[in-house]
């Protein structure tokens, strides 16, 4: 598919046949379960593909897929309301994990993302997973690099209390993965 422009009809095609499953994993991330996950992707899927536009290549229309997942996640937690919001985490009355025997597993760091309010953690997944730049998180999220910014170092800072370590927001993903106070 690469070379020429991809059709939106090829492009949604290849997405669900070859890419389908990094979709949904990135969406359980955000949403922490699979059914939300799923309608995640189907929405942001119909939503990115409905202007029938063309893609460079399967790489490009993915990206765009990703964002919308990202953006569309953002949108139907800011529709929720606040009693919604509040009844959600009264009945999350989950433990913290024990950091010392898991500090730096993928479970750990699912478990950590999924308790970030969803701003947070919608920029830390754009930033850190996707690779974005501070600023092409923001024009993704609709928001100021500021607010994004400011996203990064709570959620960073979150993490590091939910996790045991103490990464920073600079480059959380080169950073050691070490509990607080020495090596593991």
């Amino acid at each position: 598919m690469s070379g020429t422009a991809v059709k939106w009809d090829e492009a949604l095609s290849a997405l669900a046949a070859e890419r389908y499953p990094r979709l949904l994993g990135r969406a359980m991330l955000l949403c922490g379960d699979r059914a939300s996950a799923e309608d995640l992707v189907q929405e942001a899927l119909v939503s990115a593909l409905r202007t029938r536009r063309s893609f460079e290549s399967l790489n490009q229309a993915e990206q765009y897929v990703r964002r919308a997942i990202a953006s569309r996640y953002v949108d139907s937690v800011r529709s929720e309301s606040a009693a919604r919001r509040r009844e959600r985490a009264l009945l999350d009355d989950s433990p913290v994990p024990d950091p010392a025997g898991a500090v730096g597993t993928a479970l750990d760091l699912a478990s950590g993302l999924r308790r970030l309010p969803p701003r947070e953690r919608a920029c830390v997944a754009l930033r850190y997973l996707d690779g974005l730049s501070t600023r092409e998180t923001a024009d993704a999220l609709s928001l100021s690099e500021g607010a994004v910014k400011r996203y990064l170092a709570d959620g960073i800072a979150a993490l590091n209390a939910l996790l045991g370590t103490n990464d920073t927001a600079d480059d959380p993903m080169t950073a050691s993965v070490a509990p607080k106070g020495g090596a593991r």
